[in-house]
């Protein structure tokens, strides 16, 4: 497909596991049915360290957080799913994100965030499925410049809500988390 808009898409959570990697997948064969170009990453390939500016003095950006920079960079879209950690954004989002916003030979400040739109959801154990830490994920990206979509999905009871091909049991959460990742690549579209 000529402009056919790129997305990365992964989630704010290490375990192999993990209810958000599944619900970002999902999203993933949502934004793929609308004509994007779908990456998923996982982020436990993208070992760093918790970001220390004496690391970043002595030792510069570590490789992994160029690589993902380098990824970052060579997307107009990200599907973000991230669990709640005490009512906030998980560790691991949060050290992405300070790594990859960081200067070095190849990038400027923000250049992996500057002008991109992002659709957000999460999948919790919890009734709320991780609700109260999607405002804190919104709110830091709306201030490095990215167009945090306005629609956002959280899953609650998460554990229980997949099939074992990593599908929703419940059809009708299929279709509305494949919808968000649809309704990103349908934006890229227009703003090409």
């Amino acid at each position: 497909m000529i402009n056919q808009p790129k997305i990365l898409a992964f989630a704010g959570a290490l375990r192999k596991d993990s209810t958000n990697k599944k619900t970002v997948q999902v999203a993933a064969k949502g934004a793929e049915k609308a004509g994007a170009e779908v990456t998923y990453i996982d982020l436990k390939e993208f070992p760093m360290p918790i970001y220390d500016g004496d690391i970043e003095t002595e030792s510069g950006v570590p490789e992994n957080a160029k690589k993902l920079q380098k990824l970052m960079v060579e997307h107009q879209g990200f599907l973000i799913s991230s669990p709640e950690y005490n009512s906030s954004i998980t560790g691991v989002l949060k050290n992405t994100i300070d790594w990859a916003s960081r200067s070095h030979g190849d990038f400027d400040a923000n250049d992996c965030f500057r002008g991109k739109v992002v659709s957000i959801m999460s999948a919790s154990p919890g009734g709320l499925g991780g609700l109260r830490g999607l405002f804190d994920i919104r709110k830091i990206l709306s201030t490095m410049n990215i167009i945090v979509l306005p629609e956002q999905i959280a899953v609650s009871h998460s554990y229980q809500a997949f099939d074992d091909n990593g599908n929703f049991i419940d059809k009708k959460m299929q279709a509305r988390v494949e919808q968000l990742g649809a309704n990103l690549a349908e934006i890229l579209l227009k703003l090409k």
